[in-house]
């Protein structure tokens, strides 16, 4: 019987010395889902992100990936994570986007395996699916910061994860081509059938691309469909957030 659920954080509570960072959040993603995880600064979103990839433990809770406790996971391969790495990337490494693309696959051939003519043809298309074909060749420092990021998520999607997180994946990228690379976001979820985690501060973009969000603030405030999260009032989202908040549309 297929896993319907990727994801389940149940009572999940974290602390840093005497600080709660996150106290009792619960939430599951179902398989294909594309989540937006939102809060403010300070809200305890990289601290979750830490702990449903294994880098940090609950001193409460537990957490299920594919129905596996994290404790246990082994399938490393099965998730996929893309960080805020166009913001600081060296622009003088030497390395193609092909090169960067499927350096992806190394965790799941071993690191001195030769690329089988399969192996390639992933390379190409993942590199065909964030629209980059016509740079394969270029030097990734060559790049701007938006299409470096597109080539790190085909680097991400290279070995077809089931889950793919994306950290603020917007840093860097010019603000004219910001809806361009949402859309971009929103076909991979649609056409590859890939399940997405994403960290923003954008609520405009959360109601138009994504299929549920989570409002996180230490404690987990909302969880639900995109359309509920539309219909909240300023003032919740304001309750939510600690301050007042405008929220911004990204519709042309």
């Amino acid at each position: 019987m297929a896993v319907k659920t990727v994801l389940r954080v149940e009572n999940v509570s974290f602390r840093y010395e005497k600080e709660n960072v996150l106290e009792d959040v619960t939430f599951a993603v179902p398989r294909g889902a594309f989540l937006g995880l939102v809060g403010p600064n300070g809200s305890g979103k990289s601290t979750l992100l830490k702990c449903i990839l294994g880098l940090l433990k609950p001193q409460k809770g537990n957490i299920f990936l594919f129905d596996t406790p994290i404790t246990s996971f082994k399938e490393w391969h099965r998730v996929g994570f893309v960080s805020q790495k166009a913001n600081s990337f060296n622009t003088g490494f030497p390395a193609t986007v092909y090169e960067v693309v499927a350096s992806g696959l190394t965790a799941k051939l071993g690191l001195f395996r030769f690329l089988s003519p399969k192996d390639k043809q992933a390379v190409f298309d993942a590199i065909d699916a964030v629209g980059m074909s016509e740079f394969s060749r270029k030097n990734i420092g060559e790049l701007s910061g938006g299409q470096q990021q597109r080539v790190f998520i085909a680097r991400a999607i290279a070995s077809r994860p089931e889950l793919l997180i994306l950290d603020e994946p917007t840093v860097g990228v010019d603000v004219h081509h910001v809806q361009n690379f949402y859309n971009m976001l929103e076909e991979l979820n649609k056409g590859l059938g890939i399940t997405f985690i994403l960290v923003t501060h954008d609520v405009g973009t959360i109601t138009e691309k994504v299929t549920h969000v989570a409002c996180l603030n230490k404690h987990l405030y909302f969880h639900g469909g995109a359309g509920e999260f539309a219909q909240l009032q300023k003032s919740d989202l304001s309750h939510f957030y600690g301050h007042h908040l405008h929220v911004l549309s990204h519709q042309h």
